[in-house]
């Protein structure tokens, strides 16, 4: 065990992770949590690794960019996909999971770790001179932003995310909703909403002119620069692109035949199941921030849900992340602060894994330091490496947050017959093998893990 602690500020998913990676390697962890006894407007529960936006952590499929990073991550022994496919709900291709499930799961294992000792009260700041993990989420509490601030120069950005409505089952009318996944693959699990002409026609209507939540306080100050992640956009602002935009994202009809004609209806809105019980269902790419009436009369024109009891409504609330090209390197570390690493959304990943995996890469290099081993920087052959050398590098144009994809993962250099399909099993093949060397080369520099 080295003589050296670490300390993890924040028990979300990345700063569990990181938690999990480093005791694991035989460091000393200290995780600072500020739950229960504060907590931001986006969390519910005392549990750590709290999911509030979905309960989806996405694709499986190895050829899909984040199966890929799942896949890498299991294979480096995880604990959130570890938690996941323990708590797993039906979801088809896709991995969701019952939520308070996963994250007292997840709790239970950190808190019983012997190798991490968990305090639970709100860090305002780094204890000077050890090693730290800032993984504080995009909620950070008010003492560590300024902290933060203070320790980046000022260099912070922000966005807003918004989160989807969830509904009761029982209150879905099953005689004009079917269950149903897209193109038939996996299992059946989707509750499935059709629509004619004339009744999208009504509902896009009501959802282009329906009145919007104000900000909350801690929001107005940025409400002039209010700014939407592509990939979390509230419904209402999808809708305002155009008449056909949701019928090529949230609602398209396409792969979901009706079960009593076999043709495809003219929008369709799918409901995802949130629970192992399957008694709550969240609409699925219907993150919004509409007043909570808004939302029962305007959702409620969608055929099948005239009746929907909400049992939590969508919400919107800011993001905070760094401009991390100019702060964190590969390692996810601060470049002018060796004893300073971040974690999380606020490094500029994007989505639950990409999370996690973060966490899994900041735990990893931290411990190395601890432990006096020269730094590894995972390759961006696989998504772990790539998202972190986005991290450091960003691209063309102003820095915004990113999920896993292979646009950013390391070029072939050669062609792959078969399109892309083939060319991602490729990338996928190239990525997986270079993990299972990182991990041995893990195992060679700090001996057998303790196991947790």
């Amino acid at each position: 065990m080295s003589e050296q602690r670490i300390h993890v500020i924040g028990a979300g998913l990345a700063g569990c992770e990181a938690a999990w990676q480093a005791a694991n390697m035989g460091v000393q962890v200290v995780l600072h949590e500020m739950k229960p006894q504060k907590k931001t407007p986006a969390h519910h529960s005392a549990l750590f690794a709290e999911l509030c936006c979905s309960n989806s952590l996405r694709s499986e499929m190895p050829e899909n960019a984040v199966g890929l990073l799942k896949a890498e991550m299991q294979r480096l022994n995880s604990l959130i996909m570890e938690a996941a496919m323990a708590t797993r709900v039906p979801a088809g291709s896709a991995l969701a999971v019952d939520r308070d499930a996963f994250a007292s799961y997840i709790t239970e294992k950190i808190s019983t770790h012997p190798g991490i000792t968990v305090i639970a009260e709100e860090c305002a700041r780094p204890v000077e001179g050890e090693i730290t993990i800032i993984a504080t989420g995009p909620l950070t509490s008010q003492p560590m932003a300024e902290y933060i601030k203070e320790l980046v120069g000022g260099e912070q950005l922000h966005f807003f995310d918004a989160a989807a409505p969830i509904v009761d089952a029982a209150s879905i009318d099953m005689n004009k909703a079917f269950i149903a996944s897209r193109y038939g693959k996996g299992e059946a699990c989707y509750i499935n909403c059709p629509m004619t002409k004339e009744e999208y026609d009504v509902f896009y209507e009501a959802l282009i002119s329906a009145e919007e939540a104000a900000l909350h306080d801690f929001d107005k100050e940025s409400q002039k620069e209010l700014t939407v992640f592509e990939g979390c956009m509230p419904v209402e602002v999808m809708a305002k692109r155009g008449y056909e935009t949701l019928l090529y994202g949230p609602m398209k009809p396409v792969g979901l035949p009706l079960p009593d004609t076999g043709k495809e209806a003219f929008a369709v809105l799918q409901l995802r199941q949130e629970n192992l019980d399957k008694t709550m269902y969240n609409l699925v790419g219907f993150q919004t921030h509409l007043t909570f009436p808004e939302q029962r009369r305007v959702f409620r024109l969608i055929p099948g849900l005239e009746q929907a009891e909400f049992i939590r409504y969508g919400v919107m609330h800011r993001n905070t992340f760094l401009n991390s090209p100019l702060i964190l390197d590969e390692t996810y570390r601060m470049k002018n602060d060796p004893n300073v690493y971040f974690a999380g959304q606020m490094t500029g990943v994007e989505g639950y894994v990409e999370s996690a995996g973060s966490g899994l890469v900041a735990g990893i290099s931290a411990a190395r330091q601890a432990l006096g081993l020269e730094k590894l920087i995972f390759s961006p052959e696989c998504e772990l490496g790539a998202m972190a050398r986005y991290v450091a590098y960003g691209s063309l144009g102003a820095f915004q947050p990113m999920n896993a994809n292979f646009g950013i993962i390391e070029p072939l250099g050669r062609k792959v017959k078969g399109g892309k399909q083939a060319r991602n099993k490729e990338y996928a093949l190239r990525a997986l093998q270079y993990v299972e060397q990182f991990k041995e080369q893990l195992l060679i520099d700090c001996s057998t893990p303790e196991k947790g």
